[in-house]
């Protein structure tokens, strides 16, 4: 029996699983979601590095994009997890029919929300980084690599579609060794784009490494192409190997209007949220740019370094938003709660102890990031203050995913509206002119800590639980 096929058949059975066997299964989910999160971190850590070597406006020019990206970014997750919520309760529910009928209308959206996205990011390129006040002399490199990374989106979309699909529906593993093979692709790429043909001694003998030589354009084609491939692999898996998914000649294509209502009302909270999220990040760009290059890009490589810390409570968050949203397909609303607050805590512990870590280790963290003592220096300090808000950033990442295995968006997105745009974004705007970089990096743990409250106090009261989708004619 297939390992997403035996969770779902013991909660369908009404088993009663002990703390340690629940425990044991929120692990088993996780890990191979951490490995990916892992993987990916290492990625941003190697691309940063690889991009910091060419000097600090390299690296500032990226960063300056960056939070229009992850806009971008987050409303493909968006939309995908409109479907995939509904593939995890309906796995959950044990009706294949239905759930591949979900599958096949999320490759309608798809198609179209990524060709939407290439064109408007390809579109607002040339005038973005200038709007976002970037110095002259990095804004040709901001705009080609918003340009090339938006050419990918489709491909972006398809990969988050079907991860997240294989991922509610129960393999974890399989999309989460495609992203740590993608992770791998795009180190290659990378080191073949940005940098020169050059020579380079190992074991004592000279070796001549073929390169193209295009910079920050070659980092973000080398992403591009790999993203390309992994796309296709992942649909692969989930359109012709997954027993819940895989479609045949029966699949309905046709127009669900049930699905695609169910769809928005999932999809529709969390595109707000992470427009929310990244519009803010956006502002937040707009009161750094003006303190300078090194600030940019101290500020750029302080949030990849800090996703070392996120990381646990990316996979572990995923693993419950599978969890809770099986649990509750099949019935069982003892297994979903008690799912979310195992997670939870598991996501806090293992947090706290990488903040830990990121407090130590921030100046060697950034010895490998950049070269630029400036940036080193500013960087470390920093992120050392970031460090303090891991064990509530962790409450609010893994709760977020709970909340979003039940189908509950709407509150969450509010809350994150709320904490954002209500405590970050002011007190950043105050205290930068006063404290330049250490400025923002303060409102943002404290804000960080106050979302990691609301969640807490949202994942207590449980009002969560009546969101299941299931009630809603599905079944």
């Amino acid at each position: 029996m297939a390992e997403g096929t035996e969770q779902t058949q013991y909660l369908r059975d009404g088993a009663a699983l002990s703390r340690r066997q629940q425990l044991r299964l929120v692990v088993r989910l996780s890990v191979p979601a951490i490995l990916a999160q892992m993987s990916t971190t290492l990625m941003q850590y190697i691309d940063a590095a690889m991009v910091g070597s060419l000097g600090a406006n390299a690296s500032a020019s990226i960063g300056l994009v960056s939070s229009t990206i992850w806009l971008m970014n987050g409303l493909c997750i968006a939309a995908a997890m409109g479907f995939s919520v509904q593939v995890a309760q309906l796995s959950g529910a044990g009706d294949r029919s239905q759930g591949r009928t979900v599958f096949c209308q999320s490759i309608l959206m798809g198609a179209g929300l990524g060709l939407i996205l290439a064109l408007t990011g390809m579109g607002i390129s040339p005038w973005l980084p200038r709007w976002l006040g970037g110095e002259p002399e990095i804004l040709e490199d901001a705009s080609r690599y918003l340009f090339i990374y938006a050419c990918a989106m489709p491909s972006l979309q398809f990969r988050q579609l079907a991860g997240g699909m294989l991922q509610c529906s129960g393999d974890i593993k399989t999309p989460s060794v495609l992203n740590i093979l993608m992770c791998a692709m795009d180190v290659v790429f990378n080191a073949l784009l940005i940098f020169p043909t050059r020579q380079v001694l190992a074991a004592g003998r000279v070796i001549t490494l073929p390169g193209a030589g295009l910079g920050v354009a070659g980092a973000a084609l080398g992403t591009a192409l790999a993203d390309v491939f992994i796309a296709c692999a992942m649909m692969w898996a989930a359109c012709r190997r997954s027993d819940f998914l895989r479609l045949d000649r029966n699949c309905r294509w046709r127009f669900d209007p049930l699905c695609w209502r169910t769809a928005l009302r999932i999809a529709l909270p969390l595109a707000l949220e992470r427009a929310i999220l990244s519009s803010a990040q956006i502002a937040s760009t707009r009161i750094v740019a003006p303190l300078g290059t090194v600030a940019i890009a101290a500020n750029t490589l302080g949030v990849t370094a800090e996703s070392l810390c996120y990381l646990p409570g990316n996979g572990i968050g995923t693993a419950a938003t599978t969890l809770v949203g099986q649990s509750l397909g099949a019935g069982r609303r003892d297994m979903a709660r008690r799912f979310a607050r195992l997670s939870v805590g598991l996501g806090v512990a293992v947090m706290s102890a990488a903040g830990l870590l990121l407090f130590l280790l921030a100046p060697v963290i950034f010895t490998v990031l950049t070269p630029d003592p400036a940036v080193r220096l500013l960087g470390s300090q920093v992120l050392r203050i970031e460090a303090f808000a891991e064990p509530l950033f962790a409450a609010a990442i893994v709760t977020a995913g709970a909340l979003r295995g039940a189908g509950d968006t709407k509150i969450p997105s509010i809350m994150n509206l709320v904490s954002m745009w209500g405590v970050r974004i002011p007190a950043a705007a105050l205290l930068a002119p006063r404290l330049g970089l250490h400025g923002v990096w303060i409102a943002m743990c404290g804000e960080l800590c106050v979302r990691g409250g609301l969640f807490l106090i949202r994942l207590f009261r449980e009002r969560w639980l009546d969101h299941a989708l299931m009630a809603e004619g599905r079944t």
